[in-house]
């Protein structure tokens, strides 16, 4: 079964939403335009419940489908807010806020999620309930787990939840996916070092903290080659080193930040334990001192092995098992749809969108062609969920 007919015949509608979304992007969760947009259509296309400001932002929609004796809840999940990115992609369309921009393509995701929403609304051929959760500040805000502790899972039932996230690079219309960990954990890590300052003309008077440092981030890139199961997977990048103000003083303290990712949480409290222990082991040898401050941050994104077959199903029927990758490699960066994955079983996929410039480049631009397939998996997975009796 391919692209949904129907769905073929509203990809201008869908196209104009996108649009109109990525012009005026809204960041975290100050999304009031796009939520008031949302929550709008929702109650155009006839869902029977439309509830607002859950997770401060976030829309939820509700359809029921021709039958509901079935019992099953199945959530499908969008993210709506776009990046303080000045947008360089020249389109039409292009943002018309200084200073943000839909560089992630969560304006494709909404308009996708809505597109599914007036198709289910209007055929509900399926028994159960479809829950459609439109999420705000997935881009560092951590808008799911915000959603979470308002309810969203409990209040509307839901026994299962699913997403996806567009791809560029990956043939257009094709799908990637695995079982188990399909995106990292992301934690944050800040080391500060103590030494002793003074004129850097007399070094042997001091204990220089950015030499210190210095051994620091190289000691800390044995934890990944010598302490971590050459199988498993963790990468600790330091991407900040501040220290003095003056090129004629050796400073007291320097601080280092930077990220750390994991795909399992056996690796992750490995790596915070072993931050510590080198950081502040490397500084004693140089008889200064360290301390590590590790901030957890959005958790492994961990797809049901049962729930990711059925996902790949799915889109088989929609572009053709050709076109789906169910092994595909993890990738290192986070998203915050595993707070839901860990509260529900469910499983999150990547659409192809074809060539084009990266997420998160100020050149980006979602891809229009590839909303149909989007849509099409969205209300596939539901009526193949819950199949109308």
């Amino acid at each position: 079964m391919p692209v949904i007919n129907r769905v073929a015949a509203l990809a201008d509608e869908i196209t104009a939403w996108r649009r109109d979304f990525h012009q005026h992007p809204e960041l975290l969760f100050a999304l009031d335009r796009t939520s008031g947009l949302v929550a709008e259509r929702l109650r155009a296309f006839g869902c029977d419940e439309v509830v607002t400001g859950l997770g401060k932002t976030g829309v939820v929609g509700v359809i029921r489908g021709r039958n509901t004796g079935s019992g099953k809840v199945i959530g499908l999940r969008a993210d709506m807010d776009a990046l303080p990115i000045e947008e360089t992609s020249g389109v039409p369309h292009r943002s018309t806020v200084p200073g943000k921009m839909h560089a992630c393509g969560h304006d494709g995701h909404t308009a996708m999620l809505l597109g599914a929403a007036k198709y289910l609304a209007e055929t509900r051929n399926f028994d159960g309930t479809a829950v459609l959760i439109f999420q705000p500040a997935e881009e560092g805000g951590g808008g799911a787990d915000v959603m979470l502790k308002d309810g969203l899972m409990e209040r509307f039932g839901i026994q299962e939840v699913y997403g996806l996230h567009n791809k560029p690079g990956l043939p257009l219309g094709s799908f990637a996916i695995r079982p188990g960990a399909i995106m990292a954990a992301a934690d944050r890590i800040t080391i500060t070092v103590t030494g002793k300052g003074g004129h850097a003309a007399a070094p042997h008077d001091c204990i220089d903290p950015v030499l210190v440092a210095s051994h620091i981030v190289t000691a800390l890139q044995s934890i990944a080659s010598r302490t971590v199961d050459p199988v498993q997977s963790a990468v600790i990048s330091i991407t900040q080193v501040k220290a003095g103000d003056a090129f004629n003083v050796i400073p007291e303290f320097a601080i280092l930040n930077g990220t750390v990712r994991t795909l399992s949480e056996s690796v992750r409290d490995l790596c915070e334990a072993r931050i510590a222990q080198v950081a502040s082991n490397v500084a004693a040898a140089f008889g200064a001192t360290a301390t590590a401050d590790y901030g957890r941050g959005y958790p492994v994104t961990a797809n049901d092995p049962g729930r990711a077959s059925f996902m790949a199903d799915v889109a088989a029927e929609v572009s053709g098992e050709g076109a789906v990758e169910r092994t595909v490699q993890p990738m290192m960066g986070a998203e915050d749809f595993s707070y839901m994955l860990n509260a529900r079983p469910g499983a999150y996929i990547f659409l192809g969108t074809g060539p084009g410039a990266g997420l998160h480049h100020p050149a980006y631009d979602f891809n229009d062609e590839a909303a149909p397939y989007g849509v099409s998996l969205f209300a596939r997975v539901i009526e193949r969920a819950m199949p109308a009796a």
